[in-house]
C-alpha cells in the first residue's frame, strides 16, 4: 500500500486500500517480525488504535475503519460475513509481506475469529480483548432491545460504555458523526442477539489469546474462559490488572507489552 501523509496520531492512511472504499491506516517500522492487523468494536474507528501503534516496535500495524463506519461509512451492504471477508482481504496483502497477526478489540473480535476460522493459513496468532462471544456464554443485558432508531441507538451505546459525561462533553458536529454510525452499529449488535452469529470455535486452529480487565465484570470473562479452553485448548486467555473495556485507549503501554509477549511465546512454542 502506499501512503498519504501522517495523521497526527502517527498513523499514515493509505491511497490504494484493498477494498475498494474502506479506509485503512497504517504504522509501518523497520525490520518488522509481522504485521499486527487491528479491528475495532461497535461504535468505534480505526484511529483508536493509535495510541496503542505508537507503542509497538516489533510490528508494522495495519488498522481500519470496519465498513458502515466512519471513514468507510459509504462501503455498503452490512453484514458479518463481509466484516470477515474485508479483514481477509487485508491479511492476504499483509501476508505476502510475512507473518500476520490479529487483533480485535469487542465486536472486533468476534470478526478476527471469524477471519481465523475461515483461513488460519492467513494468521500466525490472533488476540481478542472483551470480545462478546453469547453463543458460549450470554451476559447480562444482552436481551435489552435496541431502539428503533439507529441515531438513537448509538447514543444510547456510547452513554452505557463510554459514560454520559463523556457524550457530553462532545461536540454536536462529533456526536452527530457517532449518530450516523447507528445503522453500523445496529447491525453489531443485531448480530449477537439474534442468534444468526455463532461461530464453531472447534474449528478454530490459530493460536489465540482471550484477553479482559478486571475492572468490569471479571466474573462473567472468567467463566467464558474457561467454557473457551473446554471447547478449544487453542484458546489461552490473559487478565488484565487495573483495565476497563477501552485498554486499548487507557492502558496502550500493557496491551502493547501483552501483545509482544504472546508473540515471543508463540513463536518459541512453534
Amino acid at each position: 500500500m502506499s501512503s498519504v501523509p501522517t495523521t497526527p496520531n502517527g498513523l499514515h492512511f493509505v491511497s490504494d486500500s484493498p477494498v475498494a472504499g474502506l479506509a485503512v491506516a497504517e504504522r509501518r517500522v523497520d525490520m518488522p517480525e509481522a504485521t499486527l492487523i487491528c479491528v475495532h468494536g461497535g461504535l468505534d474507528r480505526g484511529g483508536s488504535f493509535a495510541r496503542l501503534a505508537r507503542r509497538i516496535n516489533a510490528f508494522d500495524v495495519v488498522t481500519y475503519d470496519r465498513r458502515g463506519y466512519q471513514g468507510s461509512r459509504d462501503l455498503q451492504p452490512l453484514s458479518f460475513e463481509l466484516h470477515v471477508e474485508d479483514l481477509l482481504t487485508l491479511a492476504r496483502q499483509e501476508r505476502a509481506r510475512g507473518p500476520v497477526i490479529v487483533f480485535g478489540h469487542s465486536f472486533g473480535g468476534a470478526v478476527a475469529l471469524g477471519a481465523a476460522i475461515a483461513d488460519p493459513s492467513l494468521f500466525q496468532m490472533a488476540a481478542l480483548y472483551e470480545a462478546p462471544l453469547p453463543w458460549v456464554l450470554r451476559r447480562e443485558g444482552m436481551h435489552t432491545p435496541l431502539s428503533d432508531d439507529p441515531e438513537r441507538a448509538a447514543e444510547m451505546f456510547f452513554r452505557r460504555i463510554v459514560s454520559d459525561a463523556a457524550w457530553e462533553r462532545l461536540s454536536e458536529p462529533e456526536r452527530d458523526s457517532r449518530r450516523r454510525d447507528g445503522p453500523a452499529l445496529f447491525n453489531d449488535l443485531s448480530s449477537l442477539r439474534d442468534g444468526t452469529l455463532a461461530l464453531d470455535l472447534r474449528q478454530l486452529r490459530v493460536p489465540t489469546t482471550y484477553a479482559y480487565g478486571d475492572e468490569r465484570t471479571p466474573n462473567h470473562y472468567r467463566e467464558l474462559c474457561d467454557k473457551l479452553a473446554h471447547l478449544n485448548p487453542i484458546i489461552g486467555s490473559r487478565e488484565l490488572r487495573n483495565a476497563g473495556h477501552g485498554a486499548h485507549l487507557s492502558l496502550p503501554d500493557q496491551l502493547a507489552a501483552m501483545i509482544e509477549s504472546l508473540w515471543h511465546e508463540t513463536c518459541a512454542s512453534a
